[in-house]
């Protein structure tokens, strides 16, 4: 019964900002690291950003460092992605998934599309 539902995707210009959520059920959210990751037409997964338990440590990849922030709120289960200063290279459909290891994610969500127009 677990559920992973990702919402706030869209259409936004460049330059723009977008925060996406990630509403978890079915499993003691506080337990599990969270993540975001991307996939593009044509190109492979890639990892976006990592939250532990806790919230205490958070990790990034390269290409959105210094622009996405990733938080959460373990009373309400769910998991964010603040994204600024918005690119095109942005566009990808944004999953998030949840990790009860460091090395693994058990749980992926149905994912929601990005749209950054030039």
């Amino acid at each position: 019964q677990v559920q992973l539902v990702e919402s706030g995707g869209g259409l936004v210009q460049a330059g723009d900002s977008l925060k996406l959520s990630c509403a978890a059920s079915g499993l003691t959210f506080s337990n599990y690291a969270m993540g975001w990751f991307r996939q593009a037409p044509g190109k492979e997964r890639e990892f976006v950003a990592r939250i532990s338990t806790s919230g205490f440590s958070r990790y990034y990849g390269d290409s959105v460092k210094g622009r996405f922030a990733i938080s959460r709120d373990n009373a309400k289960n769910t998991v964010y992605l603040q994204m600024n200063s918005l690119k095109p290279e942005d566009t990808a459909v944004y999953y998030c998934a949840a990790s009860r290891t460091a090395a693994n994610y058990a749980y992926w969500g149905q994912g929601t599309q990005v749209t950054v127009s030039s």
